[in-house]
Order: structure tokens, then sequence, then C-alpha cells
């Protein structure tokens, strides 16, 4: 026993340790680079509902070829529905048979359909919901859309709707009967080929009609890989990530994040149908991926400092907030600290909980909101550029980049650069200039419109964004300003309008800013609808009373507002001329039912001025 004792706490020679520690060094590097199985994405022997959609694909495809449709790019397929699983299913019967898929928006209004179903010559259209097909009816007994043939409903529908369809020389089927004519007629499965027209995605424009973007195979693959690469270090999608889907499959942005999950075999979930239960819904499924525009941030942002009433509240939330951010700046994220448990997981058990990536895209996001929820929410956020053109995202913020106002770096599959717009004075020998893109996700040009393909890609193959973008010394990309929907002025200067409203859009006071002016008027005015929440409050402060609609009528109010707004507009370095002299205060919201606002959420100029004709030639009338 003494010796055991002896040998065991008795110190070793050099060489005894020498030989110790290099053993201990060959088995680490063993251990670190021995060869790992290579294991599935998913698990093969549990996928029987993703079984289940490869089979109502394929049927759904040969029932459409049974029907007279060619296996080919040239036979587009209208999907006019909501989120739901017979919009994917309805998308991979196209891709399985190598067609192609044209998504319908559920608020582009009949005359924009009328326009697309025409342009890319569609004549069987899968509708979700008998008022759909009705609204495609509507056109139909109009003669608006000769080329319509069939449209295929996934609810059930009326007997009235056949009756109704067949005056028209319409025929209308139900989704399930389809699906079994199909598997009746199985067909081999056609692949495309990475190079074949995959989706052809309308973008409904400011101004004029909508453009067909025709995005193929290779150009979704690209961009949706390029994602993972560029977010590896910090986040890998796998198999157990859950995706909730709310954003619109029709936008690209949406269309890239599902290809992504499904890649790895994880799964997605469908919203009601209804953006008011989104909580309850987040709440159910818990998902980790989270995909957001920066309006949805904003109610997040604006629910928490709300929740903060009283000033300790204030002070408690500002400095939890002061605490967090520390961390995220030294690469830290995570939901468990103490000031999680106190004051954060609440809103993060309204996203479900279980939240491990967000991307936000579409528009800009306020710097301070970005902030704010990187520090309250625990996870991954992510700020993502682009647009349809380039398969939805062509530059991204880096994981371990906790700076904002600005959108990251390019993605793998295509490179950046700026061009000089002299016009504008911006060059690019100053790292200012129009943001141009080419690479593999870059779309081949615009259905049936060569004119307009013509302005967007030059004979180089170099997408024109019209956005004014500026380089950082850190080599991130800051969106500054946009070409498009400049004007001069009467004395010639020229005016970039949304570079003035993403200023002043930043006033407490303000919920939208409309600027407008042109060539026969030396200043520039605004519409302004007020901020519902704030402006009582505003008015408290100057002794204004009365319902929100007559503090829109206050000379008080206007005034109270267009001084905010002009110091923030010194403050952002507008110069005198980009500054509105006049504005006027609306109290309804610009919204696509109205058609003042793109199913994008960007304001169509033209029509916003038309709207208030009459108000921006008073305002102009009393500047006189």
């Amino acid at each position: 026993m003494e010796f055991l004792f002896e040998f065991l706490f008795s110190p070793l020679p050099t060489s005894a340790l020498v030989f110790l520690f290099g053993l201990g060094a060959v088995a680490l590097t063993y251990l670190n680079t021995r060869p790992k199985p290579l294991r599935p994405p998913v698990n093969l022997n549990r996928q029987t509902v993703g079984i289940s959609v490869s089979d109502r694909a394929e049927y759904l495809g040969s029932a459409l070829l049974h029907k007279g449709l060619e296996p080919s790019t040239k036979s587009f397929i209208g999907i006019f529905a909501q989120n739901r699983p017979e919009w994917i299913i309805s998308e991979l019967a196209c891709y399985t048979y190598s067609m192609v898929a044209v998504p319908l928006y559920d608020t582009l209004g009949p005359e924009a359909l009328v326009f697309i179903i025409n342009r890319a010559s569609i004549s069987t259209v899968l509708c979700d919901k008998q008022d759909k097909v009705e609204t495609l009816l509507d056109n139909c007994e109009k003669g608006l859309t000769p080329v319509l043939k069939t449209i295929i409903v996934m609810d059930p529908f009326d007997a009235a709707v056949t009756e109704r369809a067949s005056k028209c020389a319409v025929e209308i089927l139900s989704l399930k009967d389809v699906e079994a004519l199909g598997k009746d007629h199985l067909r081999r499965p056609i692949p495309p080929k990475p190079e074949d027209l995959s989706i052809v995605c309308f973008t409904s424009g400011t101004t004029g009609d909508p453009k067909g973007a025709m995005l193929t195979h290779e150009n979704v693959v690209a961009d949706a890989a390029s994602f993972v690469k560029s977010f590896e270090s910090a986040y890998t999608p796998v198999s157990t990530d859950v995706l909730i889907s709310f954003l619109p499959l029709a936008h690209m942005f949406e269309r890239v994040v599902q290809t992504v999950l499904y890649s790895v075999g994880g799964r997605v979930g469908f919203f009601q149908g209804d953006i008011r239960l989104l909580p309850d819904d987040m709440k159910t499924l818990k998902p980790t991926v989270f995909p957001v525009v920066p309006r949805l941030l904003n109610r997040v942002y604006d629910k928490i400092q709300s929740g903060a009433q009283t000033p300790f509240k204030k002070w408690l939330l500002n400095f939890a907030v002061e605490r967090k951010q520390a961390e995220v700046k030294q690469g830290i994220i995570r939901n468990n600290s103490i000031w999680d448990k106190l004051i954060f997981h609440k809103v993060q058990e309204t996203l479900g909980g279980s939240v491990r990536v967000m991307v936000t895209g579409a528009a800009p996001i306020s710097p301070a909101v970005l902030s704010f929820l990187r520090a309250c929410l625990g996870c991954q956020i992510f700020e993502a550029y682009g647009q349809t053109e380039c398969t939805a995202g062509c530059t991204i913020s880096l994981p371990g980049d906790w700076t904002t106002g600005h959108v990251g770096v390019p993605v793998p599959c295509n490179v950046v650069k700026l061009v000089d717009v002299e016009e504008m004075n911006y060059f690019a020998s100053n790292n200012e200039g129009e943001v141009c893109i080419k690479g593999k996700n870059v779309f081949c040009g615009y259905l049936n419109d060569p004119e307009r393909t013509a302005e967007a890609l030059d004979q180089d193959g170099w997408l024109h964004t019209g956005d004014i973008g500026k380089w950082l010394p850190n080599g991130v990309l800051k969106i500054i300003d946009r070409k498009k929907n400049i004007f001069k002025l009467a004395q010639g200067e020229y005016i970039a309008p949304e570079k003035i409203e993403n200023v002043y859009i930043r006033c407490g006071s303000v919920a939208q800013v409309f600027v407008h002016g042109d060539s026969l008027q030396s200043c520039l005015v605004a519409i302004v609808v007020p901020d519902a929440e704030t402006v009582p409050g505003l008015a408290e402060k100057l002794g204004v009373k009365g319902s929100f609609e007559e503090l829109c009528k206050s000379q008080q109010i206007k005034k109270a507002i267009l001084s905010d707004l002009v110091k923030l507009g010194r403050e952002a370095g507008l110069k005198s001329f980009e500054q509105v002299k006049d504005l006027h205060l609306h109290p309804q919201q610009f919204t696509i039912e109205n058609g003042l606002l793109t199913p994008t959420l960007k304001a169509k100029r033209g029509d916003l001025s038309k709207f208030f004709k009459n108000e921006i030639d008073s305002l102009y009338a009393k500047l006189q």
C-alpha cells in the first residue's frame, strides 16, 4: 500500500512527463481529426409527411400534364393563395415536371391580375378560396382573360361557381379530384436543369404595370446556399429547426428562407391567415427561425417600451438593455442571463421562446430598434438587403458584427460594385454610387419585357438596383439614397424624396410621411400621417383637446410636428432645399387596400400625388 501511495504522489522524471504530454497531444489530435460518420440531414424512417408531399406533388403535376399542359418552361401555372401547405405542393408539382410557378398576390388587385395572367399566358390557376375564384371569374366574364381555361380550388366551393364558370368556358376542379386524376394517370418526373426557369415573381412597382422577374433554379439554390454559408459560424440549419411561414410566399424573401429549411429536412408551420393572431401562432409553433420585416420589429419594440410606464421601470429596462448590449458587443448571444429571467423572458415567450435566428429585410430598420432587440430577444439577428431581381438577397450582416446602420457584406454567390451617379453627386471614387450586382443569383430578365430588362441589366450582366450605397471603412455596405423617383425643383436642384422620408420617419409623432415636389415648384411639401399613440401626448403638452381627427386639423399640432421634422432634417445634414416648408396632417394610414402602398409596402408615389392633389395644391397656394 505504501508503494502505491509513493508511486502515485511522488514527482515524475522529466522524460516521463514529456512522454505523457506527447501521448495526450496525439490523443487529442486523433479525436479532433478522426473521420466522422456522415449522417443524413433527416431521419428517413420518420418522413411520412415528406413522402406524402412528394406523392401529392407528382399526382398534381401528372394531372396538369394529363389535362394538356406541356412539361416545359413554357408552361406557366398561377398560384393564387395565402401561405399554406397546398401552396408548396403546387409549386413542387411545377418543378417536378419542369413547369414554371407564377405567384399571384392576394392584394395585387383585379387590374394587375388581368395583366399578369395575360402577360404570362396562364391557362391554369390554383386558388385557395372561393372568393379568389370569383375574382378570376369576374375578369373572365368581362372577356379580360381569354387565356384562362382552368381553375383548381383547394377549399370546398359552391356548385353555383361551377355553373358560372361554365358559362365563360372555364373549368372548375377541386384539388382533391385533380390529385386523384393524377394518381390514375401518373407520369414519371421530368426534373428541370439548373439554368431552367423556376418561378416568375411579378413585382408591383410604384408606377406602371407589374414586372415579371424570371428566376432560374440555379438562382434560388445559389442564393439560399450563400445565406447558409454567410452565417455558418453562428448558425447552422438542422432538421429540428422550425420556421413560421407568414410573410407572403409570393415574395422571394420567404421562398429563399423556406428553401434553406427544406434542404435540411426542417419543419415549416403556416400561420392561420390573420396577422393579428400571429402571437398565438408563435406560442403554439415555437419557431426557431423567424424571418421578419422591420414593421413587425417596430411593433415589438413599441410594445416593450410602452410596458415601461413608470420612471423606475424605464430606468430598469434601460439598465438591463445596456448590460445585455455590452454582452452582444463581446459576441455573447444568450437568453438565460439574469436580465432575461427578470425582464425579457415575457417578450421572448411572445415569439415562442425558442427563436435561434431572425433575418430582417425588405425595408430599412432603425439602428436603435435593431440594437435594442438584439439585446432583448437573446438570439442572432441578421440584416439582409436585396430585391426580387437578385433572388431576394445580395448582402447580409455577418455573425459577430454587432454594429448597425448597414446591410452587411456581399453574399458568396455575387459581387457588388458602386457606379457613379453624377446628377446626384455620388462617385465611386468616394466609395458612393448606385449599387450594382452580378452573380449566380441575378435574374435573367423580365418576362416579355425587353425594354425594362435592358434598363435593369446592362450588357455585362450587372443588375442596376436603383439604390445608392456607400462602402464603410470596415467593408460593409450602407444604403444611403435612392436613384429612382428623383426629380428637379424649379431652381434645378435634384431631390431624392425617399432619402428625406427616411429621415423624417424617425420623428416619434410621425407614423407615415410622403414628401412631394415637382419641377414647377421651388420647395417641398409633405403629407404626414401622425402616430395615433404619441400625438395625444403631444396635444396634452400643447393644451390642445379633441379627437384624433380633430388633432390632425390643429395648427398647433401641425407647427410642432413641422418643427420636429425640420430639426431632424438639420441634424441629418439635409440641405435647406431638401426640407419641407409646409405639411398636411392626414388621419388615415396609407395602406395596400386604399391603393396608396404596393403589396411590398412601398409608397405608390403617383397615386399618392393624385389622392392628395387638393391638399398639395392648397399647401403651395399658401406658400406663394
